[in-house]
């Protein structure tokens, strides 16, 4: 099932602008002082794509809260988009209803459940999206929204929705390479531990990376963001372990100096590990860039739980950490 559900992220990305286009919002009473996005997992990635693709372009600032309570700063010049895809979330919950006490204006953006009620019961505005899926194989449904929600409030201009016809339009000119380099890289991070270090711009990549190794291939993964990793994780590295698999993530339009430290590091790191691999981004934006890596770790993720003889699709240890919390 997961295999087809990544296979279908462009046609989801079709969708998603459709949802979007169709979307009803309303004014808010307040001017917009900055953007807080409320959402844990697969429905939280979104604003980690969001705030790397826009950058420095945002004239507010823009953060992602990924916990029950909300900053002291959230007030009525706040705008905060509640992201759940199952409504559920009680984190995510329990922050919407804070908002909500705050005077923020709130955009709720799931496929119902509870914030589907507390957005109907408080008049809030609300994006319904697709349901019957794992919240991980929405992440187009969740980052377009947030970008439409965005340019309904004059925090960015409407160019987005070119760039993702072009992004689905790059991501089937190179469905066949991905999924090859997909399984060529499966194979070097069997029975290895990934590492993935991505240049600033290009962090939520390399959270998705391992979010989706985690859930999908069953596997623990970390990563880091140069050159922040150069002032602290680059001093850990002092024993050398055939287990570690370290992968280098590029684009080009990173900081030049930043690809000169990760040529730098690869030269540092090749004495503790066995395995360094380089991924190169394709497209002629950072989205295209960010959607065209993130679509190579999904299916890298796919290739990895077969390998490794996983279901892609479970998450029994979540449902039961879920089950349990609910019995408190």
């Amino acid at each position: 099932m997961m295999d087809v559900l990544i296979q279908g992220f462009g046609k989801q990305l079709t969708e998603a602008l459709e949802i979007g286009k169709n979307a009803k919002l309303t004014a808010h009473h307040a001017s917009i002082h900055n953007v807080l996005v409320t959402g844990l997992g697969g429905s939280g990635m979104g604003a980690n794509v969001v705030i790397d693709v826009l950058g420095n372009s945002l004239q507010v600032p823009m953060m992602v809260n990924k916990d029950y309570h909300l900053p002291a700063f959230v007030n009525e010049h706040t705008l905060v988009i509640a992201s759940s895809y199952s409504g559920n979330t009680e984190e995510t919950v329990t922050a919407l209803n804070e908002a909500i006490a705050k005077k923020a204006k709130v955009v709720c953006v799931s496929t119902g459940g509870k914030l589907g009620e507390i957005a109907t019961a408080n008049q809030l505005d609300f994006i319904a999206l697709p349901a019957g899926r794992p919240p991980r194989a929405s992440l187009g449904y969740s980052f377009v929204q947030q970008f439409f929600i965005l340019h309904f409030f004059g925090l960015t201009n409407n160019s987005f929705i070119a760039d993702i016809e072009q992004t689905v339009q790059l991501l089937a000119t190179e469905d066949e390479a991905i999924k090859q380099q997909a399984q060529q890289l499966a194979q070097q991070l069997y029975n290895k531990l990934p590492i993935l270090y991505a240049p600033e711009g290009y962090g939520a990549v390399a959270v998705r990376w391992r979010q989706q190794f985690n859930e999908n291939a069953k596997m623990l993964c970390w990563h880091h963001v140069i050159p922040e990793m150069n002032h602290n994780e680059l001093v850990g590295w002092r024993t050398a372990d055939e287990q570690w698999a370290i992968i280098f993530m590029h684009a080009t339009d990173i900081e030049p100096r930043s690809e000169y430290r990760m040529q730098i590091n690869k030269e540092i790191l090749s004495k503790y590990a066995s395995t360094i691999i380089d991924v190169e981004a394709k497209g002629t934006t950072r989205l295209q860039r960010q959607m065209y890596l993130n679509h190579l770790g999904d299916w890298t993720s796919w290739y990895m739980a077969q390998l490794r003889g996983f279901d892609a699709t479970e998450v029994v240890v979540i449902d039961y950490l879920k089950d349990a919390l609910s019995k408190i």
